[in-house]
């Protein structure tokens, strides 16, 4: 779609509609008096089609309104919000089609009823200004959606996996090396990798990779460890055998120019993922996991162990099995990371199959539930000063009742001084999940009540409480407000 000029189509359509509409004339009476057909008008009102010189004037005449007026750009400010929205050219960013939404389908939205539209697109602007959500954001979100649509498993990369691994004789029933990674690299795509010391730049300390699009230049820090070298050069196959282009160069991302980068680096993330932990073997070592009536948390780190990849792109790999082989399609996956030393702990990233589960990010900087597991790992890590702490918990959410098996992983981040971040799967329980896990009802694993937020939780006498429950007593008294309101309403009436 030309959006330039669907949006000087679209703005006339929305000043023709406007004007009819203020002579209270339907789109049958206006055919009448301009001898111009139904059809036709309804087109132009759509945006669909715009109108030669002479038809123009002969609107402007019947309908009171300038020639001048008519053709200019100019909305009247209850409509100004949508020519701007139209104007800017986000039509271009929204990622409508893997929704499967067609542009023209949202340009009929528009026309059919522009007040409301108008109305629905200030509100997002503002709650986008109230949270401080960037372009970035608005990306990652709309990509999240899009997992969450597909239960992110996405056959066809499974697929081109194993394509892949029959068309280059890697035995993907072993552990793949860094060897063979790198010489697929360099003598079927022509790279060159060097190893730097990014960390001798300040700016680049955050960095795990650069690579050089010209000359085919793949630049990796000296300070990743071997299963982030692995995913750095299963990413970078992934980006040469799915012949991807429109790309990021560096990983960590430190910018996104539009959408098809973000979902880009997506299917190169997934592919690296599958190549590195296969779907068959991940399905049986899970199976012998899952059989054990009381397995012990180095168990799991060593079926971790058991592929070259960091524990995050494990608990990825997770979001991906669990729902499509294991059932299990009620799920979360968080990333918490907490600067030792500070009282507060982010949520960097978060994924949530089905529904939205709990728990999930908040904006508002409350304080998260110190009771997850999610949390006690990055304690425990720190205490016990260990390089990879695992634990699991059973969390019951005192608001909804929903209980979770939650899996969590701590490690140091290794490219932020003095920060450790955990990793975390929650399953909701249910009658089928107690069947699956056959340790479920173990005393081992440890049941806590907990909440999202301390500024809204309800749990009584909670000693890990960071906060006041401030926001759940503000509402328990608008509410005992709107009590006293309502006897009022009741012995005046």
């Amino acid at each position: 779609m030309n959006i330039e000029k669907d949006y000087i189509k679209l703005i006339f359509g929305l000043k023709l509609k406007q004007a009819r509409t203020n002579k209270n004339l339907s789109l049958f009476g206006l055919a009448k008096i301009t001898d111009l057909s139904k059809s036709y008008l309804n087109e132009i009102e759509k945006g669909k089609k715009y109108p030669k010189t002479d038809k123009i004037i002969l609107l402007s005449e019947k309908l009171d309104v300038s020639y001048d007026n008519m053709v200019s750009l100019k909305l009247d400010n209850n409509l100004a919000p949508i020519g701007e929205i139209l104007k800017s050219g986000i039509l271009k960013e929204i990622p409508l089609e893997i929704f499967g939404i067609q542009e023209n389908d949202l340009i009929d939205i528009i026309a059919n009823a522009p007040a409301k539209v108008n109305a629905f697109i200030s509100t997002i602007i503002e709650i986008a200004q109230h949270y401080n959500l960037t372009r970035e954001s608005f990306f990652l979100a709309a990509l999240r959606s899009y997992q969450e649509a597909h239960n992110n498993y996405f056959e066809d990369l499974e697929l081109k996996v194993l394509q892949f691994s029959k068309a280059f004789h890697v035995n993907i029933d072993t552990k793949i090396s860094i060897e063979e990674l790198t010489a697929i690299l360099i003598e079927e795509y022509g790279y060159t990798i060097k190893e730097l010391v990014f960390s001798e730049q300040e700016q680049l300390g955050d960095l795990r990779s650069i690579f050089v699009p010209k000359s085919k230049t793949l630049l990796l820090s000296l300070d990743i460890d071997e299963p982030q070298k692995a995913f750095i050069l299963a990413k970078e196959i992934a980006y040469n055998y799915l012949e991807i282009t429109e790309r990021l160069y560096t990983f960590s991302w430190i910018k996104f120019d539009n959408f098809d980068q973000v979902l880009n680096n997506f299917y190169a993330s997934y592919f690296a993922g599958a190549l590195l932990i296969p779907r068959q073997q991940l399905i049986d070592e899970l199976n012998l996991f899952l059989s054990k009536t009381d397995p012990k948390p180095q168990e799991m780190i060593a079926l971790m162990s058991g592929f070259n990849v960091s524990p995050e792109s494990f608990y990825q790999r997770l979001t991906n099995i669990l729902p499509k082989d294991f059932q299990l399609k009620n799920l979360f996956f968080l990333r918490l990371s907490h600067q030792i030393g500070a009282d507060t702990y982010q949520i960097k990233k978060e994924l949530h199959i089905t529904n939205q589960q709990e728990p999930h990010a908040n904006e508002m900087n409350e304080h998260y539930c110190r009771r997850w597991v999610s949390i006690r790992t990055i304690e425990e890590s720190l205490k016990q000063k260990k390089s990879h702490f695992f634990d699991a918990q059973i969390s019951s959410y005192d608001n909804s009742k929903n209980e979770y098996l939650v899996f969590s992983s701590a490690t140091p981040d290794p490219f932020k001084v003095d920060c450790i971040r955990s990793i975390s799967v929650g399953i909701l329980i249910t009658p089928a999940v107690k069947k699956k896990f056959k340790f479920i009802e173990n005393d081992s694993i440890k049941k806590q009540i907990v909440g999202v937020t301390c500024e809204t939780c309800a749990v009584k006498n909670c000693l890990e409480r960071a906060s006041p429950p401030i926001q759940l007593e503000q509402k328990m008294r608008n509410e005992n407000t709107d009590l006293i309101v309502q006897q009022y309403m009741i012995k005046f009436s």
